[in-house]
């Protein structure tokens, strides 16, 4: 018994050492988000349930305001299953007045992750989990998700690093180039994103 609890106890610490690792590596990689974005010439934004959590839809519709100053095309990708009610993503953009022509449904965007200059992910977990493609003892296998994973550059602005509703392990989280997590509270992420945007085009209007 003292030699199982021991093994679960190491087990326990050896994961919260792989989770500690992959946080402390992606905030070190953090402050390149907005330098990304400034470049973007096309953005695809992904809400999830975190955004509705934090009710951070307006911040997020300046955010896209931002992105389309700097010259990019900003584009919505809504997973049917987003939220806790079909249409919860769309419900809550349209109340930041975010333009229904752009709120693409997954088949209709999904081809454009590999394309697309950046992904801005906040508070979406299971929708983009590629591990829905092949962990067949999930229960997200089968599952279709957004294709965030084929993107070059994605940002990520979850609370946090773990599982989502699904109780299934991102491992996009894990990709070491080209993705760069902000982990908190999804308004005050989208907040310091948005202060490092505008400060970023007001050096280039300089």
């Amino acid at each position: 018994k003292e030699t199982l609890q021991n093994l679960l106890t190491e087990l326990q610490t050896a994961q919260t050492a792989v989770d500690t690792s992959v946080a402390d590596s992606a905030k070190a990689l953090s402050p390149m988000a907005s330098g990304v974005l400034a470049a973007a010439h096309s953005v695809i934004i992904v809400p999830g349930y975190g955004m509705a959590l934090a009710q951070a839809q307006h911040l997020v519709k300046q955010m896209a305001d931002q992105l389309e100053a700097n010259g990019a095309e900003v584009k919505f990708a809504i997973h049917p299953v987003a939220g806790r009610m079909p249409g919860h993503m769309n419900v809550l953009l349209a109340e930041a007045d975010v333009p229904y022509e752009q709120l693409y449904e997954m088949e209709a965007v999904n081809d454009e992750f590999k394309n697309v200059d950046a992904v801005v992910v906040i508070g979406a977990n299971d929708v983009l989990n590629p591990a829905a493609r092949d962990a067949v003892d999930t229960p997200i296998y089968g599952m279709p998700i957004l294709n965030v994973d084929e993107a070059k550059e994605v940002i990520i602005c979850n609370f946090d690093l773990k599982p989502g509703y699904a109780g299934v392990n991102n491992p996009l989280y894990e990709r070491k180039e080209g993705v760069h997590i902000k982990l908190g509270d999804a308004k005050e992420t989208l907040q310091e994103l948005l202060k490092e945007l505008q400060n970023i085009q007001r050096n280039k209007s300089i």
